[in-house]
């Protein structure tokens, strides 16, 4: 049977950062239509003028398809819903107010739609965090905003998660102050997290025994307890836990010397203590095919593994690259967990062997 092309809700992000021109190359390339059907929220007026920048550079941009509904949109073209002022003119490589206020926008929008299924997943385009907050948006990043629409019902934290062919990482703590971390590293926090990565891994990357590594959180892994006693006090009875609940943990690590010796190369996933413990070396390793995937959501979301980028936005000098394996991230993502849920819907009862007389026999009617 032939797959359905995935209908991707794409958020614009802030109006003056590289995120116009990284969707604009990337649907450049008409083959990005056979794999799924973008729906830009956004401006038109603000895609044809990032659209004029790149015909400068010699980049035919994608076909823009305005739409109203989301259930309108057509293959083979960017579809655009228009969902923010056409009159604030772009000033790329400037932190304004409009452009914060057109990112909030956007993502409203698009989590609207998705919540009434006009989209099948998401994919962000980068935001800055400070001109996006207002007195109704108080979150420190998409993460923390989608965790509160699409969050687990049992109340399961949501889980970023950076990646590209080579390495996952994922974050015990996320945007929080350095000084933060210690108090918010408990046990079962990272139990938690532990959990949620596991799930993950199996359910939208398609590993059926995840083999996952946990960072220390001192370095030298605490040295015996002589640079602090983390490890021992609450990085190993969290690995513990997780083990005797079947997930495979492994650690703690110290984290120079597991970036150093390339040990990520030999697990499924990274499980740091704090942002950038995580994010320095992966981005270190990762820079133009790196991902940002959060876990533990209903939906599926995905965005390019930088930010705004201020600096050369508008200049025709932004990578693609990022943005493009987020597509694909997002497709093969979505796949895998509807295929996982598919094989797990109607699992086989557990056999009930009777073991009470001399032969063992099967009784269906045993619990």
């Amino acid at each position: 049977m032939e797959e359905k092309p995935i209908k991707i809700g794409i958020s614009q992000g802030d109006t003056n950062g590289i995120g116009y021109e990284v969707i604009l190359k990337s649907f450049a390339d008409s083959r990005m239509f056979e794999f799924c059907i973008p729906i830009l929220y956004g401006s038109s007026k603000t895609a044809s003028f990032y659209g004029k920048l790149l015909e400068e550079a010699e980049v035919t941009p994608p076909e823009i398809h305005i739409i109203q509904d989301a259930n309108k949109a057509v293959q083979g073209k960017l579809n655009l819903i228009r969902c923010v002022d056409e009159n604030v003119p772009p000033e790329p490589g400037h932190e304004t107010e409009a452009g914060g206020k057109a990112a909030r926008q956007s993502l409203k929008a698009v989590v609207a739609d998705l919540k009434r299924g006009a989209v099948d997943a998401l994919l962000t385009a980068p935001i800055n965090k400070h001109n996006i907050q207002n007195d109704k948006f108080r979150f420190p990043g998409h993460t923390e905003y989608l965790e509160e629409h699409f969050g687990d019902r049992n109340r399961q934290p949501s889980l970023m998660i950076l990646l590209n062919e080579n390495i996952r990482v994922a974050l015990v703590t996320g945007h929080i102050p350095l000084s933060d971390v210690k108090q918010k590293l408990t046990t079962a926090s990272i139990a938690e997290k532990l959990h949620v990565f596991n799930r993950s891994l199996r359910e939208d990357f398609g590993i059926a025994r995840p083999r996952i590594a946990v960072l220390a959180l001192n370095p030298h892994a605490g040295d015996n307890g002589f640079l602090g006693d983390e490890e021992a006090v609450v990085i190993k009875p969290a690995i513990e836990k997780a083990d005797k609940a079947g997930i495979s943990v492994f650690g703690p690590y110290a984290a120079d010397g597991f970036f150093g010796a390339q040990s990520y190369l030999l697990f499924d996933g990274i499980l740091a203590m704090y942002h950038d413990q995580g994010l320095a070396p992966f981005k270190a390793l990762a820079v133009e095919d790196g991902v940002n995937f959060t876990a533990g959501l209903s939906i599926i979301r995905t965005s390019p593994a930088h930010g705004t980028a201020y600096d050369i936005a508008g200049k025709n000098e932004a990578s693609a690259n990022s943005f493009r394996h987020a597509v694909y991230t997002l497709i093969d993502a979505y796949r895998c967990r509807i295929n996982f849920r598919t094989a797990t819907a109607n699992p086989l009862r557990k056999q009930y062997i009777n073991k009470s007389d001399d032969k063992e026999k099967l009784d269906l009617t045993g619990e």
